[in-house]
């Protein structure tokens, strides 16, 4: 990529805004809120926002220099001065992505990067929040571009070079530039390709072809994929005259090579041998492979797969069961699942990131058009999914025979006794999850509490993209796969008991 060298409170009494939601009685012990009824509301419509692409204010620039210029422990309340003068929720969305792409390196496509693939979780999170909630994510990923910046000022300084304007190919020959820059590990001719592409294209065009390469190889352990899949749902959120530099981003992180010398291109490499051999394998897949019907003794088939077989053994798997007949819902109840039983095992970042590496997958999935782009998906996502077993023992623990547990009867709320116990046992949260959600099959209330105890008790972008990921994909199970895998979540999830972060007390401070 042709990037040059680095150029450079007072005490508030707990009174209720928690009642005007509907789960006022289930969330009254998770947390208060009060002080952000001082910061206007946004609206579900304003947080939704419109299909068709929005143009920003002017001042959009000048809050990205807001941004990058305020010290850190000024940043939250220089914002919180700006939301109550009229700066929209939009408008900070925008400029904090933005801030991110110009100032944080992207490679590794993780780390202190993580301050630019959380902003659509964030932006999720405030989605499906009450409106008195929804600056809460926002005002966190302010603060969490600072420390990555301040990460990225001691690791050098990176920030994004201008343009070389006069590489960059015609409209007619960028979308060719590109493929050939990408499929050659190309950085120079890539950046330039993807900025003619970027000028003289549609959107949906360019997500097709990069969503291939974020899903080519599996170096940073998944992070491309999201990245793929972020970058993009930002971009519809704060309009495509931002893509140009999102992109340029995009694409270098996507040539990552990790600090391997010799060129993936021209060389047999273990990151990229599960794409070369699906490459080969889709063709073995026939014309009415999404016609299939929905089947749990297919879901069990590609589960043990996942568990205990291989890269090609998983993508073969999910060849013969289409094959057969199964519908691709069976095979992602089976992907999902598969990754919420890998943080029941060995809960960490590894097992972690095949729930959110799914995430962005099933995404991409949904919205490409491609034919053989979205078989890739699917043999991708199966191929990867034993790859984030990593060299973990396995302890046992099987997310489809897991027995529900009973819930104590004498507490009058089950939501706050399941939160209470993910702070002290998470296996028992687990089972009293799945037992409430056989009884009250409406995922709503808990996940209500658990985005609260993120905003509270989350320290980490893990947190948010995790919370954020589980959460959305609920909706697109079956629901006794649906049940299994909201409860394998509590092994990641913040609970009742954890210690409080600062970032409610900051935005308090912020406010006085």
């Amino acid at each position: 990529m042709a990037i040059n060298p680095p150029f450079q409170e007072p005490t508030m009494k707990r009174r209720s805004f928690l009642k005007s939601t509907a789960a006022a009685a289930a969330l009254a012990g998770l947390g208060d809120f009060e002080f952000l009824g001082k910061l206007p509301r946004v609206s579900a419509a304003e947080a939704r926002l419109p299909a068709q692409l929005v143009k920003l204010h002017p001042e959009v620039e000048s809050l990205v220099r807001l941004l990058e210029e305020t010290p850190r422990e000024r940043v939250l309340d220089e914002f919180a001065a700006r939301v109550k003068q009229g700066t929209t929720y939009r408008e900070i969305l925008a400029a904090i992505l933005l801030a991110g792409v110009r100032n944080i390196q992207p490679r590794p496509v993780g780390f202190k990067f993580h301050a630019v693939l959380v902003v659509n979780s964030a932006h999720l999170a405030s989605l499906s929040s009450p409106d008195t909630d929804r600056w809460l994510p926002i005002f966190w990923a302010i603060d969490q571009f600072k420390s990555s910046q301040a990460r990225d000022v001691e690791e050098g300084d990176w920030a994004m070079g201008a343009v070389d304007e006069s590489a960059v190919p015609a409209s007619h020959l960028a979308k060719r530039a590109l493929i050939n820059a990408m499929d050659n590990w190309d950085e120079a001719a890539a950046d330039v390709a993807i900025v003619g592409l970027c000028r003289t294209a549609g959107a949906h065009e360019i997500f097709e072809i990069l969503s291939r390469y974020g899903m080519r190889d599996f170096r940073e352990i998944g992070h491309k994929a999201i990245y793929v899949a972020n970058s993009f749902r930002t971009l519809e959120a704060v309009g495509w005259q931002h893509a140009e530099p999102v992109l340029r981003s995009l694409v270098y992180a996507l040539l990552d090579r990790d600090g391997e010398k010799s060129n993936p291109a021209k060389s047999d490499l273990a990151a990229d041998r599960p794409f070369r051999r699906n490459l080969e394998l889709v063709k073995d897949l026939g014309s009415g492979w999404l016609d299939g019907k929905p089947s749990g003794d297919a879901t069990r088939e590609m589960l043990q797969v996942i568990r205990r077989g291989s890269p090609v053994e998983a993508s073969t798997k999910a060849v013969e069961l289409l094959n057969r007949g199964v519908a691709a819902q069976s095979l992602y109840d089976a992907f999902f699942c598969g990754a919420g039983e890998l943080l029941m095992r060995f809960p960490g970042i590894l097992s972690l990131h095949a729930s959110t590496f799914t995430n962005a997958m099933h995404y991409c999935f949904q919205r490409c058009r491609d034919e053989e782009t979205r078989k890739l998906l699917v043999l991708q996502n199966a191929a990867f999914l034993p790859l984030f077993r990593g060299n973990n023992p396995d302890k046992g623990m099987r997310i489809d025979s897991m027995e529900p547990a009973p819930i104590d009867k004498e507490k009058p709320d089950a939501i706050a006794d399941i939160f209470a116990d993910v702070s002290k046992d998470r296996l028992r949260a687990s089972r009293k999850l799945l037992q409430h959600l056989q009884s009250n099959p409406d995922p709503k209330p808990f996940a209500d509490a658990a985005r609260r105890l993120i905003f509270l008790k989350g320290r980490d972008s893990h947190d948010y993209k995790f919370s954020s990921a589980i959460l959305e994909d609920c909706h697109f199970m079956t629901p006794p796969w649906r049940d299994r895998f909201l409860a394998a979540s509590t092994f990641y999830l913040k609970g009742s008991g954890d210690p409080d972060n600062q970032l409610a007390q900051r935005i308090r401070s912020a406010l006085a």
